[in-house]
């Protein structure tokens, strides 16, 4: 790409606005978020976690690759952007086995996840059930990571280098205009581009299919998340993020009070996500069987949009059928504690270079996050 482009970036959610904030010392970049701010979607209803060990060795990589800019943001950032948190990963009698299987996936890239004893587990949680936990392991690099600041740091960023964010306006069509594209709001506002890219989340594959591009099989899923009272012995702040070790639930301290989540993912359209009563009931009901303080009531409620494709890794790069077009998508579950690398290898890719050496270095090489992969025919 030469010169200085015109890229325009649909949706300002974490993916789009760091990639955007990354480009801008280089392109002339208008973000478009069809929403009053951003984040409002995935990025804003996350569990705000980074975690090593997750989904796959793309992510993996992607999200080790990251830690540093958490750890040492750049100017303009309200660092460091993590804390320390851990993670517990507690089995009962039914789920034992899947201590050994974690620790054969995980602990060959990360030795220091051990396996501790049930009476470590209780000492971490107290409110754990005695007669529930049989095995545990633990985790000492799960962070909490600030949101907020991560998203008002790439905001002003991208503003301090001559980059645009567009609220407020909902793109509704991606036409070729001769060598270009012409991106549309309505009827009334439109800005044409060198680049398009797509990063809206759930409403990727859409808005890509219909300005020219093949589709990827990108599958919106619900997560569901509630706040309830933290035990009244106090405590609760110090606690480690929990995870049953067979799936379906995971809980952490949250604004003091503890965030609970049945680790649903179930599918739907793209949306404006909103939690199911039975959902959360379950979450609820999962969390009294493995924890012994009462849940009198529930004090708020949500639900999120991850988006993933069929191989669970994301989806970087031009589009075949629609060179001018970038995709940024697939981010399910990871956006977040992912993008500081994810940005660096979009803002490589789409300007014709090479993947960053410590990328390439972990395994992650441009075919293996390319919609090539999952062209459907």
């Amino acid at each position: 790409m030469r010169g200085r482009p015109s890229v325009v970036v649909v949706g300002a959610g974490i993916a789009g606005l760091s990639l955007a904030a990354e480009i801008a010392d280089r392109a002339d970049v208008t973000v478009v978020e069809r929403e009053s701010q951003p984040g409002y979607h995935s990025s804003g209803r996350s569990a705000a976690l980074y975690i090593e060990p997750y989904m796959n060795d793309t992510v993996f990589a992607l999200t080790r690759a990251s830690r540093g800019f958490f750890e040492q943001p750049p100017r303009g950032f309200a660092g460091p952007l993590v804390r320390q948190r851990g993670g517990l990963e507690v089995a009962g009698a039914s789920d034992v086995d899947a201590i050994d299987a974690y620790l054969q996936r995980w602990q060959p890239v990360r030795p220091d996840i051990r396996e501790v004893s049930v009476s470590v587990a209780l000492a971490q949680v107290p409110v754990l059930r005695h007669d529930y936990v049989v095995r545990a392991l633990f985790d000492p690099l799960v962070l909490d990571i600030d949101v907020h600041a991560l998203l008002s740091g790439h905001r002003q960023r991208l503003r301090e280098q001559g980059g645009l964010l567009v609220t407020g306006a909902e793109v509704t069509a991606i036409d070729r205009d001769g060598e270009r594209l012409q991106v549309r709001a309505g009827t009334a506002r439109s800005w044409a581009a060198d680049v398009v890219v797509i990063a809206a989340g759930a409403w990727s594959e859409a808005l890509a299919v219909a300005a020219g591009a093949g589709a990827i099989g990108l599958q919106p899923r619900r997560r569901t998340a509630c706040l309830v009272d933290a035990p009244a012995a106090g405590g609760s702040a110090h606690w480690p993020c929990v995870h049953r070790a067979g799936g379906g639930l995971y809980f952490k301290p949250e604004a003091g009070r503890v965030m609970v989540s049945p680790a649903d993912a179930t599918p739907t359209a793209a949306c404006d996500a909103q939690p199911e009563e039975l959902d959360v009931a379950i979450a609820i009901e999962r969390l009294q069987a493995m924890a012994s303080f009462a849940v009198t009531q529930v004090r708020h409620r949500w639900a999120g949009l991850r988006s993933f494709v069929v191989d669970a890794a994301p989806v970087v790069g031009f589009d075949a059928a629609c060179p001018k077009l970038f995709w940024l998508a697939g981010h399910g579950g990871f956006g977040v504690q992912t993008s500081p690398a994810m940005a660096r290898l979009a803002a490589a890719l789409l300007f014709g270079g090479d993947v960053p050496a410590d990328l390439a270095r972990d395994g992650i090489h441009a075919r293996t996050v390319s919609p090539a992969r999952l062209r459907m025919v």
